[in-house]
């Protein structure tokens, strides 16, 4: 593994990014019993990987049927010459669109957006239409959720 992350990457960070993903709340002074060191030397090295960009967040993991989006929908966005700036634009003013990805391909940008009803989905695509053509897929099922990235071994 060699990125601008290694040096910080050793068994000790590598244990803690472990226990951390399986439960973000975890306390310091709990971690730090998991790894045989002192809370305070935990706390600095969890810190340290935050502020590196190592650790990006927190998160809450809220499920979207429970605030009334029970639909999700991918929309890939093939734009007209010159706009796929404005597509971007139009996709950070779309609260239902959470993810938006500039990607190879003759669609440019994929969005994932969260939906009330598949009536909703016009609303959505219309914001679009006036910048490119769209193409439009619904989630029935999602046999693999969200999960982490497999993390090294071992620190190279």
């Amino acid at each position: 593994m060699t990125t601008k992350y290694a040096p910080l990457l050793d068994a000790v960070n590598l244990r803690l990014l472990s226990l951390l993903e399986k439960n973000p709340r975890m306390p310091m002074s709990e971690l730090a019993r998991h790894v045989g060191m002192s809370s305070p030397a935990v706390t600095e090295r969890v810190a340290r990987l935050e502020e590196s960009g190592v650790i990006r967040g927190y998160r809450v993991d809220v499920d979207p049927a429970a605030l009334g989006y029970p639909l999700i929908a991918f929309v890939r966005v093939r734009p007209m010459m010159g706009r796929l700036a404005k597509i971007a634009e139009v996709a950070a003013q779309i609260p239902e669109v959470t993810e938006c990805h500039r990607v190879t391909g003759e669609d440019c940008v994929i969005l994932k957006v969260y939906l009330r009803d598949v009536s909703s989905l016009d609303r959505v695509l219309d914001r679009f239409l006036a910048h490119g053509q769209t193409t439009t897929s619904i989630v029935q099922s999602s046999p693999v959720p969200p999960r982490s990235l497999p993390l090294p071994k071992k620190a190279s």
